[in-house]
């Protein structure tokens, strides 16, 4: 009778890590500034159709890498949590918070368990409050782990190269002309020497402060982004 394969739990987790940042690096980054009137998201997606930033609710944004169907699915499912707490509850019940808990515990749950492959996305839940102090905006990792962004984040891609670029770059009240063309510059620090992105190759949306409706999220046309990368 031969021996069952045994693999420890520590180097099966280690695998199945692996095997999620392999899948998420082969992408572009996502970036995430805060800027004086709200949050930037900024990807580079040269498809107008397929979406890595979209709205969750009335303050709330998503930002998403990897595989696609993987985080549409969450993106899905997050939008339908927030419809029913904030028809059951009260709208003001809707927070960035709770969607981060809840994507967290289904990452986490996915990639502990045996029975299927980690999912290879990483999330922000971006949520814009009446003043910068209260912007929230969380990071999710494939393996449900959640961080709490403070000015700026980056995930997918060469994420390293980008951070350090906005870790050298960011500075504290930036307009949104100024977030906008830090955002492009740090997608582009991704290579050796760096490559110039060009607006219609990005994806840009806000969540505006300013906003006298109730939904914040506006998505901005090309025509805007060049203008804002020019200037």
């Amino acid at each position: 009778m031969t021996a069952p394969f045994y693999v420890s739990p520590e180097q099966l987790m280690k695998d199945r890590a692996d095997f999620a940042r392999k899948g998420i690096s082969r992408g572009r980054s996502v970036v995430v500034v805060q800027f004086t009137d709200g949050i930037l998201l900024v990807a580079e997606n040269p498809s107008k159709a397929l979406h890595k930033i979209s709205e969750i609710y009335d303050h709330i944004g998503f930002a998403a890498v990897g595989r696609y169907n993987e985080f549409e699915n969450l993106r899905i499912a997050g939008i339908r949590l927030a419809d029913v707490r904030g028809y059951s509850y009260d709208r003001r019940d809707v927070t960035g918070r709770s969607l981060a808990n809840a994507y967290a515990q289904t990452l986490g749950t996915i990639f502990s368990s045996g029975a299927e492959k980690p999912y290879e996305v990483e999330l922000f839940v971006a949520e814009v409050g009446h003043a910068p102090e209260d912007d929230q905006v969380y990071r999710l990792t494939y393996d449900g782990s959640v961080a709490d962004v403070q000015g700026y984040g980056v995930m997918g891609g060469q994420n390293e190269l980008v951070e350090t670029y906005l870790q050298e770059h960011y500075a504290p009240g930036l307009d949104l002309a100024g977030a906008m063309r830090l955002a492009a510059s740090a997608l582009g620090a991704d290579s050796t020497p760096a490559r110039t992105v060009t607006a219609e190759s990005l994806e840009v949306a806000v969540l505006d402060r300013t906003r006298t409706q109730p939904r914040k999220f506006k998505r901005l046309a090309d025509v805007q982004v060049a203008t804002a990368l020019q200037g």
